[in-house]
């Protein structure tokens, strides 16, 4: 125990003495909590990355239909992802009421169908103020709504056409990573009567909340954990073919430039002459450079230097041995020791 107690410590303190608790019991109590149980019984599928991805693609997807629903309803909302979590599909499915309406979409690649649904659920209340204002209403909510209400047929039309409408552009937010279509199945007006899913199924649910001016509501996704696998190993196929054509472009380039003819042009200094004394140079003249003879040689490449070195001799042939380069980074020369 330190020898000077915070304020806390001397609560919990007090707290322990006039209970007759031992404190060591709830600081264990209090420490345990801080730790999340792990069911060995059903592991985690999916990877925190995986999960942060979806997060994105949904980010994309609530932009996208924010727009169509303010054209929509001609009224503003906010859509944001509240969360991306894995469950199995009972838990997802005890969720849903008699009186809830499930919507079903099916995902296509290249024009093969998946053959296991997209689940999109509404929130209730959110649902009949969406249809209220396209009815010309105020899209006010209900708070006396009955939670066993059920959809007329004339709502339950309204409520395909709008999610038809959402469904629609669900494919694009997946083109950052693959290029998918997304298709509207039907409406299923009483979920607890047709299971899509397995039971034990892993799913992913991604929970967008919808606010208005004056309701609010949840839209909950439901992703099947088995198309989310294989969607996850086309995206790591899509990305090593595109990393191999990277590569072999880089290589064509690579060996088309180094049959490039390129000039360079060894400086030894650089001097000022007026032009009178260039006129009278003739042979033998010498002019003073006013460097020793053993000075550098700076080598240019496209009136850029990019060496350094010293003249010498190589093969009887007069010859610059390499000594330093540069290259440019973030806007500054850098001199680095040549090898």
């Amino acid at each position: 125990m330190p020898e000077v107690l915070s304020q806390n410590q001397i609560d919990a303190l007090l707290s322990a003495v006039r209970s007759g608790e031992p404190l060591q019991h709830q600081e264990e109590d209090k420490a345990e909590g801080k730790y999340r149980k792990y069911d060995f019984k059903s592991p985690r599928k999916f990877t925190k990355d995986r999960l942060k991805m979806l997060d994105s693609i949904f980010e994309n997807y609530a932009r996208n239909i924010n727009s169509r629903i303010n054209g929509l309803m001609h009224a503003s909302c906010e859509i944001k992802v509240e969360s991306a979590e894995e469950q199995r599909y009972y838990e997802f499915s005890n969720a849903l009421t008699e009186g809830d309406v499930l919507s079903l979409a099916y995902m296509s690649y290249h024009g093969k169908a998946e053959s296991t649904p997209v689940l999109l659920h509404v929130s209730k209340p959110l649902m009949l103020s969406m249809i209220d204002r396209m009815m010309g209403g105020e899209g006010d909510m209900d708070e006396e709504l009955d939670p066993e209400y059920t959809f007329t047929d004339l709502e339950l039309k309204i409520y395909e056409g709008v999610m038809r409408y959402l469904v629609e552009c669900m494919g694009e937010s997946w083109n950052t990573y693959i290029d998918l279509d997304f298709d509207f199945g039907r409406v299923e007006p009483n979920p607890t009567m047709v299971q899509p899913l397995g039971l034990e199924e892993i799913v992913v649910i991604m929970d967008l909340m919808i606010k208005f001016p004056n309701c609010d509501g949840h839209m909950s996704i439901c992703l099947p954990g088995m198309m989310l696998t294989n969607l996850f190993s086309e995206i790591n196929r899509i990305n090593n073919s595109h990393q191999r054509q990277d590569e072999e472009s880089s290589k064509e380039i690579f060996e088309s430039l180094q049959e490039t003819d390129i000039e360079l042009v060894a400086e030894m200094c650089r001097i000022q002459l007026k032009f009178s004394d260039l006129y009278y140079l003739s042979v033998g003249d010498v002019i003073d450079l006013k460097r020793p003879k053993d000075s550098l040689v700076y080598i240019n490449i496209g009136g850029k230097r990019w060496f350094d070195g010293v003249m010498g001799i190589h093969n009887k042939s007069m010859a610059v041995k390499i000594g330093k380069t540069y290259y440019e980074s973030r806007g500054r020369n850098v001199k680095q020791d040549g090898k």
